[in-house]
């Protein structure tokens, strides 16, 4: 493969082969009996071969080079599938499609027969995966490490409008076909037990842990293939296995269940995604779920490092461990650990190595959201990290009373241990005393991070806390998803800008082009009937692509304000059956979205949108101009299709509250305008494509907390506005659950009498009347155009890859290494 991302010569005859012999030596299936599946499998495996081969040797080609790595630690790592991306990135699409063919086999059809790896939930999972993209892309060095969940976060289905969560077992039983695995990088976890004191053969006094439980950590690595290079790096997941998975003489006695109980609690650890931890069982699964994540982890970094012959003193030098988010905390006093009683370091030569090894990234603003564990628990499970988690806070509380002598109240809010009823663990605090740095993930945020979250720490620490405005990966999120505008800006800019983004804006110039437009529009037709056509074969609603394809995808939650949305489409419901004069451009809002199992009103608000839609798109007095669907089990693979669709892109949550988002990036690059506040990553793709291109509302974040602070009443916008009225009022009779009134109470309620936390009644009037300019505006296509293509084309800052040559220049300090 040469570096602009052709391929090398690839022999046709023995990939044939190779598949052929993986459809009958590996899945044990004859040419006669196989299945799309079967087919799927076999070329899966024989691909692999391809990228097993490089990952190795760009394993040998980083150790002998004495290169500076990146380890990317992260919980969730949302890749979606790997198929048909690889196979860009490889510069094989093309070839393998033609053998497929030559077979009686479409490619296109055996790529419909991955199911999208389970890994992750939303943004911080997807984000990780684009980030690992572009680290291979570019040849940065670079380890992602994460848990083999055996099922994801769930599989979502709606019955009679609720959400239904079933296991998701995403491997099937034949197990993923790029996956390796790899029994030789197989660690030793201990949990629970006590701490003794000892002293050594030199008579120092000496801290040693005696666990009462040990599992094993199995690793298994996905390839992470680098468009246009050989560079093939590890995406290493960690299975939990129990130590002694029988006892024979238990189950001689008897005892069938007992006797595999090791097994069956260790398997527990990586059996799902973040389990439900809404009571007791489910906090300490967590906790263990992250602790046995970061000690493989943790553990494999040192073989490596000691594998390329470094010494202990080094790996500040040759290792950075990059935490995303604080899930991944536990690393920080599980290296302090091994440092000082595997390596018998002293604590400020420990700590030298370990505050600059380590580097932060914080992915939310709001204050519940920032990750606490009860001293209790730590204490129970990892009694030596507890420890030396009181000692790092002892110690820092020197540094803070030397800065604000006798403050006792900045000793409070800075402490990571949280005084109160039951002594909790601050892991935000821990993440920001024990790193070198800490970024934000927008510009907005991390001044906001600075400037409200760690005030005193940013004083304490000057500039230790610092933005990576977040990407997306334009291989999977233009030229795998949208392979029609892909065409057109290859044919445009040359052949080379999935790997120079900037390229793309040469676009710019075709922004008022009649046949361009022409061009361009054609293509999002074609992704609206791709989408459409989706639709009704899976959920059996027909849909006029002529209408505005309106989509909010994300996470549910309520300051995503997907409520906002739905009290909008209400308003049009009521308009178009009460206001004779009022006129609409037929409109179709989409969602995707799955809800925390244990997050009542985030079901409820579900519940009322599928209800709303049951009604809104059977109900003929609409005359076809109001249609809502939601989308069900929203993925990677459902994402590459509703992104090149969108006319609309929803990112409407309160100012302040979102981080950056992503998906307002994707969005963008196939060329749908963006509907917003001034929130998260917003504020730049604004600054991007300027006032013009994108519809811009709401209260700025200096006005929301101005309002919390002079009292916000949300009966005083219920009751002067009569549009808003009616739409909350609908949701307390049985207009969508007929003889059922009350069963849509719950989200008014929440807004009126709940306070409405997230300020969707302030934002509703401006909302609407933006909603309006957005109809007005569709009308004129050409103008559309123009300012579609002109968020396609100013979109280029918004690239993983220039978000990760902000973190290799400013915070790893890494260099590439090509192959």
């Amino acid at each position: 493969m040469t570096k602009n991302g052709q391929t090398q010569q690839f022999d046709k005859a023995a990939f044939k082969a190779a598949v052929e012999k993986h459809l009958t030596t590996t899945y044990a299936t004859t040419l006669a009996n196989a299945t799309p599946r079967s087919w799927y499998l076999a070329m899966g495996r024989a691909l692999a071969e391809f990228t097993t081969t490089n990952l190795l040797e760009t394993e040998k080609t980083l150790a002998e080079e004495k290169a500076r790595s990146v380890n990317y630690l992260s919980l969730e790592f949302l890749i979606g599938r790997l198929t048909g991306n690889n196979l860009i990135s490889m510069g094989l699409y093309e070839n393998v499609s033609q053998a497929m063919e030559e077979m009686g086999l479409n490619l296109t059809d055996l790529l419909e027969e991955e199911r999208d790896p389970a890994l992750g939930n939303g943004g911080l999972g997807r984000l990780a995966a684009c980030f690992m993209d572009s680290l291979a892309a570019q040849e940065y060095p670079a380890v992602g490490y994460g848990l083999h969940y055996e099922y994801g976060l769930f599989r979502q289905s709606f019955v009679d409008g609720r959400q239904e969560e079933a296991p998701d077992a995403w491997r099937g039983a034949e197990g993923y076909p790029w996956e390796v695995l790899r029994p030789e990088l197989t660690q030793q976890v201990n949990l629970y037990g006590h701490v003794e004191a000892y002293t050594d053969e030199n008579g120092t006094a000496c801290r040693r842990w005696v666990p009462a439980l040990t599992v094993e950590g199995v690793a298994w690595d996905l390839p992470i293939v680098g468009y246009g290079n050989k560079s093939v790096y590890p995406l290493r997941l960690w299975e939990c296995r129990s130590t002694a998975p029988f006892n024979l003489a238990r189950f001689n006695d008897g005892d069938y269940v007992g006797a595999q109980f090791p097994a069956l609690e260790a398997g527990n650890v990586t059996k799902v995604l973040y389990p439900n931890d809404n009571h007791d069982q489910g906090k300490a699964l967590r906790l263990m779920q992250q602790y046995f994540h970061c000690a493989c982890s943790v553990a494999d970094i040192l073989r490596r490092h000691h594998a390329a012959g470094h010494t202990i003193e080094e790996l500040a030098k040759l290792e950075t461990i990059q935490l995303n988010d604080t899930h991944p905390t536990i690393a920080i006093p599980e290296l302090m650990r091994i440092l000082l009683d595997e390596y018998k370091l002293g604590w400020d030569a420990a700590w030298e190595i370990a505050s600059n090894t380590f580097a932060y990234t914080n992915h939310t603003l709001l204050p519940e959201a920032l990750e606490t564990w009860s001293e209790a628990l730590i204490q129970a499970m990892l009694p030596r990290h507890m420890e030396i988690i009181f000692e790092i806070n002892h110690r820092f509380l020197q540094v803070v009373e030397a800065k604000w002598p006798g403050n006792n109240s900045i000793k409070r809010k800075l402490s990571i241990i949280e005084e109160g009823p039951q002594r909790m663990v601050r892991m935000a605090n821990l993440c920001v005393v024990s790193t070198y740095a800490v970024n934000g993930v927008a510009a907005l945020h991390s001044e906001l991070v600075k400037r409200d979250l760690f005030p005193e720490f940013n004083e304490l620490f000057p500039g230790r806390l610092t933005n990576v405005t977040n990407g997306v990966t334009p291989r999977r999120w233009i030229k795998y998803c949208n392979p029609g505008l892909s065409a057109l800006i290859t044919e445009k800019v040359g052949e080379d800008w999935p790997a120079h983004l900037e390229k793309i804006a040469e676009l710019e110039q075709f922004a008022t082009d009649a046949d361009f437009q022409k061009r361009y529009m054609a293509v999002k037709k074609e992704n609206k009937q791709r989408l459409a056509d989706w639709v009704e074969e899976n959920m059996g609603i027909e849909l006029d692509t002529n209408a505005i394809f309106d989509i909010q995808i994300k996470r549910l939650h309520e300051y995503k304000r997907q409520h906002l949305n739905l009290l909008h489409i209400l308003s049009l419901y009521h308009r178009l059956l009460n206001d004779p004069t009022f006129d609409m451009h037929p409109r179709v809002f989409f969602f995707g979205a799955k809800a925390a199992p244990g997050y009542a009103l985030a079901k409820d608000i579900i519940f009322a949108i599928n209800k709303v839609a049951e009604k809104v798109n059977n109900d003929p007095r609409l005359g076809g101009k109001l249609k809502v669907v939601f989308v069900p089990d929203y993925r990677v693979s459902l994402a590459e299709i509703l992104f090149p669709a969108a006319d609309v892109s929803e990112q409407i949550s309160t100012a302040g509250k979102e981080a950056s988002g992503t998906g307002n990036m994707k969005f963008a690059m196939n060329g749908a305008l963006t509907i917003g506040t001034m929130d998260g990553a917003n504020v730049e793709m604004r600054e991007e494509v300027g006032d013009d291109n994108i519809f811009i509302f709401g209260l700025l974040v200096d006005e929301v907390q101005q309002l919390k602070q002079e009292g916000y009443d949300p009966y005083r916008y219920y009751q002067a506005d009569s549009v808003l009225r009616a739409a909350l009022d609908l949701l307390d009779t049985d207009e969508f659950t007929p003889g059922q009134p009350g069963q849509l109470s719950a989200i008014r309620a929440n807004l009126l009498d709940g306070g409405d936390p997230y300020l969707v009644l302030a934002d509703f009037a401006d909302y609407v009347k933006t909603h309006e300019k957005i109809d007005a505006e569709y009308r004129d296509q050409k103008t559309w155009a123009r300012k579609a293509i002109l968020n396609t084309a100013l979109m280029s800052k918004f690239s993983s890859d220039r978000s990760i040559r902000d973190y290799a220049n400013n915070i790893w300090k890494l260099d590439p290494v090509n192959r």
